[in-house]
């Protein structure tokens, strides 16, 4: 070999063997020092305010975010980060309650949507900071603002979007893998005991029945037609004016306006700019919360199944038939 390739081959000698000791160390400091971190309130782990605009501290605006798909999969701590904390996230909902300096809020969502019950948590609370508050509460949607993304949108006095944003996708999707073929194939069979004929519904070992299909479809109409009361109730729009596009049907920002779900088009800045005009806050200090915790792991972290890990064929199969993740319902637009 010639020098350029052994200058790699110990580089990467050298990175795999720094990649365990890195790890071992984490695993060490996870287990017996910040296992305590579970033990915190997100609020306790999070709550650190960052100016953006200087200004009057005694009016103030607070920009929140839901940046990524709404769900609860845990908090970050100091050796990983997740793309959006739920926990956190109601704590500055909560906190917003309770501090009286705070005088409007703008949110900004880049949403697909999530799960049914994580968007009507931050959709509850942002009613009751309007009626225990009496503070705007305006929107800026990014890239999406999707199903749950728009669920969480509803309730604001004002929502801006983009001519690119997509919005809309007003439903409930449940879905799940049947999986039963491709194991015959495989000369896998499943053995199951239950305690009653729909025990295994929907579960991916086996077809899913017509009778089985009605029951879910009568949990799915349910959820559907509590999307349309959150939207009539927040945008003040009769049932037939939001059932004309609420059939799952994405929107831009212009086909949003003139559907009545979105006021203008502009961004963060525009929404920001609207507030302060709207009610008098032309000089209140707006700040945002951020996380004290970095992901170190992301930075430093590199496991040898990077190297040296299954193919994609084998991780999706073996994801596949290891998941203990039954089938929820969500409001979410899109795969992720």
């Amino acid at each position: 070999m010639n020098t350029k390739r052994w200058l790699a081959l110990g580089a990467a000698v050298v990175l795999i063997v720094f990649s365990i000791g890195l790890n071992t160390v984490i695993s060490i400091f996870k287990t017996d020092f910040f296992s305590n971190f579970d033990s915190l309130t997100a609020s306790e782990q999070t709550m650190i305010e960052t100016v953006v605009e200087p200004g009057d501290m005694g009016s103030r605006i607070a920009l929140l975010s839901v940046d990524g798909t709404i769900q609860d999969v845990g908090s970050s701590t100091p050796f990983s980060a997740v793309e959006y904390d739920h926990q956190n996230f109601l704590a500055q909902l909560e906190t917003i309650l309770t501090d009286k300096s705070i005088q409007a809020v703008v949110l900004y969502v880049n949403s697909p949507g999530g799960g049914v019950i994580e968007s009507a948590d931050i959709h509850e609370k942002l009613v009751e900071i309007k009626e225990e508050r009496k503070i705007p509460i305006y929107v800026s949607m990014g890239s999406y603002a999707a199903s749950g993304g728009y669920y969480i949108s509803a309730p604001a006095d004002k929502i801006f979007a983009h001519k690119e944003t997509i919005t809309g996708s007003i439903g409930v999707i449940m879905q799940s893998y049947n999986f039963s073929e491709l194991a015959g194939n495989l000369g896998i069979e499943f053995e199951t005991i239950k305690s009653g004929e729909h025990k295994d519904m929907f579960g991916g070992t086996r077809p899913t029945t017509a009778e089985e299909k009605a029951m879910l479809q009568e949990m799915i109409d349910e959820s559907y037609e509590d999307f349309v009361d959150v939207i009539e109730q927040g945008r003040g729009m009769s049932e037939a004016d939001v059932k004309k596009v609420a059939d799952g049907r994405i929107m831009g920002g212009t086909q949003a306006i003139n559907a009545g779900f979105v006021d203008e088009i502009g961004g963060m800045e525009d929404a920001i700019a609207a507030v302060r005009a709207d009610f008098g806050l032309e000089d209140a200090q707006v700040f945002e919360y951020e996380s004290n915790f970095g992901d170190l792991t992301s930075m430093l972290g590199m496991k040898i199944s990077t190297f040296f890990g299954p193919s994609p064929e084998q991780q999706f199969l073996t994801k596949l038939m290891s998941s203990n993740d039954g089938p929820r319902m969500m409001y979410l637009y899109g795969e992720n």
